[in-house]
Formats: C-alpha cells, structure tokens, sequence
C-alpha cells in the first residue's frame, strides 16, 4: 500500500476542506494518507517533516495569499532543508494545490511555487489529469463542473467568503477527490 503525506496550511478551514477531499479520493484509490496541518510559521515542523520522510507521495497545499504559498508553507519549506541536503525526498511522488476567494487571484504562481520546491527536492510532480471545466460540449464553468478553474499543473480551487462547509463548491470538490485518487494511482503503479 502507498503511503501518501498531505502536508498543508488553513488560514479559515477552507484549504482544509480540499484537503480532505483530496485524502478522500487518495484513501477511495487504495492509498494509506496521513493529512497534516500546519497551524503556523513558528511552530515545530518535526511531525510534517517525519511525515514526509516516511510518505512514497507527498501533497502540499496551501490558500493563495497575495499571489503566493502562505508565509506557513513557506517556512515549512525553509524547514525542509535537511531533507534536501541528503536527497531525502529524492524521486517521491509530489502535488500541489491551493485554494482562494477569487476565481484566479495568482494561484499560478501559488502552484508554481510549490512545483520549484518540489523540483528543488528532486520529487516527481503529477498534475490534475483532468481536461478543463468547459471542455467536451460543456459550455460553462458552473460551481459543480469537474476542474471549473482549468488548472492542470497543480488543483485550484475557490471559496466564497462563507463558511468551509459550504463553499468550495460541490465540483471543487470532486475535482479535488479525483485529483487524490490521480496521486494514489500513479503512486502505487510507481511503486511496483
């Protein structure tokens, strides 16, 4: 069985629920998925960096503030180094997704960040596998279309300013599953 970390920051609980529907679709795949959240810059990042050691994938995820990673994932990241000097994370499987109020809102360049990183540590990236929301005769982007904002390299999804349980919306949310389910697959048959 796959091991599968999904490391993440939450400022308001709404990255949190992609996450879990990521973990959701990562477990329905046959996956074994540890979700950890990462409540802040200055906390002890031992647990999330074990975590990652001891995973065959790895999920980053994180809101997009003022077009990037939160200031959480980034010292995360800064925390990583040990990891990196030693190759530690070498070849395991790597994904990134973010969250954010606007439609857009430079969650490309939240991605890109998370993709550099995982480059950085010489990791596998895996993109969503999902053509866009209005493809296939499919001429709207409505809040329950699979992979509505069109992102390939990494998941993207959006909230309102109304509380995690009812926004991302129903199609971020299975976008968000089938892209876990994606990372397990490609995982495991890596793993063989």
């Amino acid at each position: 069985m796959s091991k599968i970390a999904i490391i993440h920051h939450s400022g308001y609980g709404h990255t949190a629920v992609v996450a879990d529907a990521v973990a959701q679709g990562a477990r329905d795949a046959g996956a074994e998925v540890s979700v950890i959240r990462l409540e802040g810059p200055g906390q002890d990042f031992a647990p999330a960096l074990a975590a990652a050691d001891g995973a065959d994938a790895v999920i980053f995820g994180s809101p997009t503030y003022m077009g990037d990673v939160s200031a959480t994932l980034k010292a995360f990241f800064e925390a990583s180094s040990k990891a990196w000097a030693t190759g530690a994370w070498r070849d395991k499987i790597a994904a990134g997704f973010t969250n954010s109020l606007s439609l857009s809102g430079d969650k490309s360049n939240t991605l890109g960040s998370i993709l550099v990183f995982a480059m950085q540590h010489g990791m596998i990236w895996v993109g969503t596998g999902l053509p866009p929301g209005n493809a296939n005769g499919n001429s709207t982007s409505a809040p329950d279309a699979v992979n509505r904002l069109s992102y390939s390299v990494g998941l993207a999804t959006q909230s309102d300013n109304a509380s995690p349980e009812v926004t991302p919306s129903a199609g971020d949310r299975e976008t968000a599953r089938l892209f876990g389910a994606r990372i397990a697959r490609v995982t495991a048959a890596l793993k063989r």
